[in-house]
């Protein structure tokens, strides 16, 4: 039963931001009388939508819910109050709400009103498919994912900057997937000065665009390019403040800018940069689509949380640009090291999806200020 209300769950992947994804499934006698899942942020929740379908089926009956019913009262009312309602006789639950608005409160009102309540069913799972916004809430930054797509010897790009197309259709499919579940995409100029990207998702029926993110310390990118051109949401990151003309040039157009100087490097301070992006912007995933450097500062600052590499077979040559730009790795001490999470063909390509071991409390080998 809870398989199910994570499968219905994940059916809101790309829909619900901010909020997280939930399923919930309502059994009497065995058998499933009501589903609902969370579509949207500012629609009902799953549990109501559940529970409406119920009808008075509901009392007596068993809810299993991915996430901890909430117990505050937000752009919609409480699920607690209405399982309390509903007769409902016991509540199964994934895994408990990081939100400190709920943080626990869900589960001890519906115990206070007499509700057997249990947690922690496939609870890894329920965390897995939430897991930026666990981590907004509990790290206070989003889930960082850098997406490479790379040659059997390591390349992103020709010397000359040429990188289309190094994967193929079902691999580019696939990060069009990618997006479309992310918060918000992030680049840096020199990708943009060099392709001229728009970072936009290109599914059919797509309503949410998301966020484009751009670094550029210096507000290097033309008005010109079409990432400034299209409509849709833009923050470009920088160093520059309001007394720079370009800063101000760019604001009376109606780009938004934010400002985070970062030190002795002039980049842009991308752990500052996150904090806003989670605390402002309620970011739970970024999807990060840049240069060497960029991932390469990224992965030294230990802000890279996860990895996915599509791996071409095909070979470009010692001159052509690698994966990550992290000077002053002399020795192989100093090596990255990373666990491998699937592997799996995409088309005539391979998806590597890894993450790096300092996420479970592994030393820091290396820095590089961004």
């Amino acid at each position: 039963m809870m398989t199910d209300a994570l499968r219905l769950a994940g059916k809101g992947i790309t829909t619900t931001q901010p909020n997280p994804r939930v399923g919930c499934i309502i059994v009497k006698d065995e058998k499933i009388i009501a589903t609902g899942w969370h579509q949207k942020a500012g629609c009902k929740h799953a549990e109501v939508l559940a529970l409406q379908q119920a009808g008075e089926q509901a009392k007596g009956a068993v809810a299993y819910v991915t996430l901890e019913p909430c117990s505050h009262h937000g752009r919609t009312p409480p699920c607690a109050e209405a399982l309390i309602e509903s007769g409902i006789d016991e509540v199964i639950i994934a895994m408990e709400d990081p939100n400190p608005l709920v943080a626990g409160q869900g589960i001890k009102k519906l115990q206070q009103a007499g509700i057997k309540v249990r947690s922690g069913l496939l609870q890894q799972q329920a965390t897995d498919l939430n897991r930026g916004f666990v981590s907004r809430m509990t790290r206070r930054r989003p889930w960082v994912t850098v997406k490479l797509g790379a040659s059997l010897d390591g390349r992103t790009a020709m010397q000359n900057g040429e990188s289309r197309w190094i994967t193929g259709p079902e691999a580019r499919a696939d990060v069009q997937l990618l997006r479309a579940a992310s918060s918000a995409i992030l680049t840096g100029a020199g990708t943009v000065l060099a392709d001229d990207p728009s970072l936009t998702v290109r599914l059919d029926g797509t309503a949410r665009q998301p966020l484009r993110i751009v670094l550029d310390s210096n507000l290097s990118v033309p008005d010109s390019a079409k990432i400034y051109n299209d409509g849709h949401p833009l923050l470009v990151a920088t160093v520059l403040d309001e007394t720079d003309d370009r800063f101000q040039q760019l604001k009376q157009q109606g780009i938004d800018l934010r400002s985070f100087p970062g030190g002795e490097s002039g980049r842009v301070n991308c752990r500052r940069l996150f904090e806003c992006l989670a605390e402002e912007y309620l970011c739970n995933e970024i999807l990060v689509e840049a240069g060497a450097v960029v991932c390469g500062g990224l992965l030294a600052n230990q802000l890279v949380d996860e990895i996915v590499l599509y791996l071409a077979p095909v070979v470009m040559g010692s001159a052509a640009r690698g994966l990550f730009d992290i000077p002053g790795l002399d020795s192989m001490a100093q090596r990255v090291h990373m666990t491998v999470k699937d592997v799996r063909p995409t088309g005539k390509d391979w998806r590597f999806i890894v993450q790096p071991d300092y996420l479970s409390g592994a030393e820091q080998v290396c820095s590089q200020e961004l």
